[in-house]
């Protein structure tokens, strides 16, 4: 799903570093499958060392924050992803960060309809990471 929004945005995806906010997976094992859940403040607290040398080791041209978890790791317990996505703002670890849907939420919808208005959304953002990127 990532590499595809990233195809139509028009950004090359050996030129995108991917990693997680939080470097492990708690879930549920149901008979079915496992559920992953949501990483906690201890969670992202724990792996938040990480994650700041690899941005600087990185240093970002753009960051893009993919779903709530990231979202709120570097913008705050308070940021609401659905109100305030694609929007360019300027950070210490980058100087552009936009936060947007995670792929993950896409499949996630509950019919074809809400698959194609949440694709919609995280490539209209992409789309917006690439015109930032050709400035």
């Amino acid at each position: 799903m990532l590499d595809r929004a990233l195809g139509q945005a028009g950004i090359p995806r050996q030129e995108v570093y991917v990693t997680n906010v939080v470097k492990h997976f708690k879930f549920v094992r149901t008979p079915k499958r496992r559920i992953h859940q949501t990483p906690g403040s201890v969670e992202i607290g724990a792996c938040r060392p990480w994650l700041d040398a690899e941005l600087a080791a990185i240093r970002p041209e753009i960051l893009v924050c993919l779903g709530a978890t990231a979202s709120k790791a570097l913008l705050g317990p308070d940021y609401r992803l659905m109100k305030e996505h694609g929007r360019i703002l300027k950070t210490p670890w980058a100087p552009k960060l936009l936060a947007t849907l995670h792929p993950s939420a896409v499949l996630r919808a509950e019919d074809a309809a809400g698959q194609e208005r949440l694709y919609g959304l995280l490539l209209t953002d992409l789309r917006l990471v690439a015109r930032e990127l050709s400035q």
